[in-house]
């Protein structure tokens, strides 16, 4: 078995370039050659370019699979320079192109520094867009409405709201990021933007003035569109009726950070009603009835009401960042009350908007999502979501809670045969990419979780020398990963690495309570020793602030969970030493999971080594990309889990990292830093 494993939307710059796309062409091998060798296109417009052999040749086969309307999986690791491998081809194709990232910043990346550059390099015409939510853009229609409500939480966010009036005036795109006096998480946003669910459409009174249909409007003629995974499945896979022609109109698509499609996906082919939703509608109906309907107060009051109940349907279950079964939930008579009480208000309030919805279509609105989350809340109760979203396979039932809201969730146990019918139909070519998917060199369990059984797979390993560069330390006499006093021991096995190095270090951590406990012992040992090494932890701000003073310290030693382990880039001598403390094995009481690994052993299959290993090395290849960003990075990964050495399964993801140089040795890890980053540590005084 082993051996097995072994073997909604904005438009960027808000204008649209007036190019025409180049032609395709019918052998484009040649021609991909030529502009990645060393005096090619790419060579005289990047400066620093320098040819790598992984990069053609994934350049090359991603050209062929456009050509061929074909399906490409590939892995390809860190430093081959996969952005350029498939920004050439799709330029060079002469076709629409949607580009589909994980995460805002390789968007914004992509549209304002890697197309422009190969698109310049290439001289080719090609118009470009950038496709943002619907939530980044001012509504002006909800801006109206909440300036004439005038309720809001804090006299801070009521001067925000002011703001973003004065904003809207003058602005010609009505992104908030242009909105810069603003901070992007004011409550005052929630009120200015609109969401699929309030969203008037057409019927909006102020169609005329809508920033969102005037960007898709002209991101739609555009020849290459980059949007993220989110946007995708919710306005183009699943159909949204303003962006329906996007997808059909497209030649290929191209997933970059594509490790978080079975996620993604399974996020959107499932269904959810969440209190957060609930609230908004009962906002968004006191808001319309303040315009339309103010001589009907019990409209009021029944907002009111479902306002309540979302709220006490929040605070009949205890504990917060928690994913639970549904029937834990449903066997505690609070939250069978509480849940009862929140459909009944829904009713309520659906009973007197259909009194008052023909007064406005802002209440028409909300009387038709009164009556969708109904349904959806009675699709929940009875375990069954919509076949036309989840595709009417099975699904499991569950209750995420978080700090001020929660979340009742339908979620496909697999998404397979639901993807692949999203993919038929057209011929295009799909294109698959990261530096994360294969399991040693096999993709399986990744092609197995989206139906990809007939794609083509490649995989290119990393141009750095890691055998020079990097160290893997695997400490010896670490206790059972669950004992009840491993946090102590990870910080004690860290901190000579973490002192060797002089701080410049991630701590990854696979929980929020290890993170914060790990946290703790940190700080102790820094008090005790004198040393002045900044700590930071995940949470003390926005993940992009806590970077940006990871980076400008240059010592800093930062412990985080789950949000650092992937799409964090931090390069040079600030980060060194990356400590993860166990394998990152999902909960098995994870409810989805649970879920999953039940029907893979009904089937008479093994679910460890089908799904939980391939996911945990999976995982761990993104926490342990943290560290050698750069051909000149330099570091030490500190792997604390035993099960790393001491299993034989850990050998499976022993074996797909990165071919580092191994040793149990801390002194090696301390002659590693001094010869490669000599630090004097910073005393709070000077020793005697």
């Amino acid at each position: 078995m082993e051996a097995y494993w072994l073997g909604r939307f904005a438009f960027g710059c808000h204008r649209v370039a007036c190019y025409h796309a180049a032609p395709a062409m019918s052998d484009p091998i040649p021609e991909i050659d030529r502009i990645f060798a060393p005096g090619g296109p790419l060579a005289a417009a990047v400066p620093g370019f320098r040819p790598r052999p992984q990069q053609l040749e994934m350049a090359q086969r991603i050209a062929k699979a456009i050509a061929g309307n074909l399906a490409l999986v590939t892995e390809a690791g860190t430093g081959t320079g996969k952005t350029f491998a498939y920004l050439v081809p799709a330029l060079l194709s002469g076709g629409k192109v949607i580009v589909s990232t994980g995460t805002k910043t390789l968007q914004d990346q992509l549209f304002n520094r890697d197309l422009p550059t190969v698109r310049a390099a290439l001289k080719v015409g090609a118009s470009i867009a950038l496709l943002k939510g619907r939530a980044n853009y001012v509504c002006p229609y909800h801006l109206e409405r909440a300036m004439d409500a005038g309720r809001l939480a804090s006299r801070e966010e009521a001067a925000h709201l002011r703001k973003i009036a004065r904003f809207a005036e003058r602005t010609k795109t009505g992104d908030k990021a242009e909105c810069i006096d603003v901070p992007e998480d004011s409550g005052a946003w929630g009120l200015a933007t609109s969401t699929r669910e309030n969203c008037l459409g057409q019927e909006c009174p102020n169609v005329k003035d809508c920033f969102v249909l005037a960007a898709r409007q002209d991101a739609l003629t555009a020849d290459v569109v980059v949007v993220n995974h989110h946007l995708f499945f919710a306005d183009v896979m699943l159909k949204d009726e303003d962006m329906g022609e996007l997808l059909p109109a497209c030649n290929t698509i191209i997933f970059d950070e594509a490790h978080q499609l079975p996620e993604v996906a399974g996020l959107f082919f499932g269904e959810s009603v969440s209190t957060s939703q609930v609230i908004e509608l009962a906002r968004d109906t006191r808001n319309e009835a303040i315009v339309a309907a103010k001589d009907y107060p019990a409209l009021q009051d029944a907002a009111q009401a479902l306002d309540k109940a979302a709220r006490d349907l929040r605070l009949a279950v205890k504990g917060e960042n928690l994913r639970l079964p549904a029937a834990r939930v449903e066997s505690e008579s609070e939250f069978r009350a509480a849940l009862q009480g929140l459909a009944d208000a829904i009713a309520e309030l659906g009973r007197h908007l259909d009194t008052q919805a023909e007064r406005g279509e802002g209440l028409a609105n909300c009387l038709r999502r009164a009556q969708e989350l109904a349904a959806a809340l009675k699709r929940w109760r009875g375990g069954s979501a919509d076949p036309e979203v989840a595709g009417g396979d099975d699904v499991v039932k569950w209750v995420e809670v978080y700090s001020q809201a929660m979340s009742l969730n339908l979620t496909p146990l697999d998404i397979a045969p639901i993807f692949r019918r999203q993919m038929e139909g057209h011929p295009r070519a799909w294109i698959f990419t990261s530096a994360t998917l294969a399991v040693g060199s096999n993709f399986a369990h990744y092609c197995g979780e989206l139906g990809l059984a007939e794609a083509d797979t490649a995989v290119w390993g990393s141009p750095f020398d890691y055998g020079k560069n990097a160290l893997l330390y695997a400490p010896t006499g670490m206790p059972d990963p669950n004992s009840a006093m491993y946090q102590e021991a990870v910080a004690e096995a860290a901190w000579p690495a973490i002192r060797a190095s002089g701080g410049r270090a991630f701590v990854l951590c696979t929980s929020l309570r290890a993170m914060r406990r790990i946290r703790e012992l940190l700080q102790e040992k820094l008090a005790a020793e004198g040393l002045e090494l900044p700590l930071l932890m995940q949470g003390e701000g926005s993940r992009s602030e806590l970077l940006e003073r990871f980076r400008f310290l240059g010592n800093a030693i930062l412990v985080a969970s789950q949000s650092f382990w992937e799409g964090v880039d931090v390069r040079g001598e600030a980060l060194s030493l990356v400590v993860i403390d166990k394998l990152p094995f999902a909960p098995p009481d994870d409810p989805v999971l649970s879920a999953r690994i039940d029907k893979l052993r009904a089937a008479g299959r093994n679910p460890f080594m089908e799904y939980q290993l391939p996911r945990a090395v999976i995982n761990m290849k993104q926490g342990s990309g943290r560290l050698i960003r750069d051909e000149d990075d330099r570091g030490v990964l500190m792997i604390c889990d035993p099960r790393l050495t001491g299993k034989p399964y850990g050998k499976a993801i022993w074996r797909s990292l990165p071919p580092m140089r191994r040793t149990r040795d801390v002194a090696e890890v301390e002659d590693f830093f001094l010869r490669a980053l000599p630090v004097e540590l910073p005393h709070e005084q000077s020793q005697p």
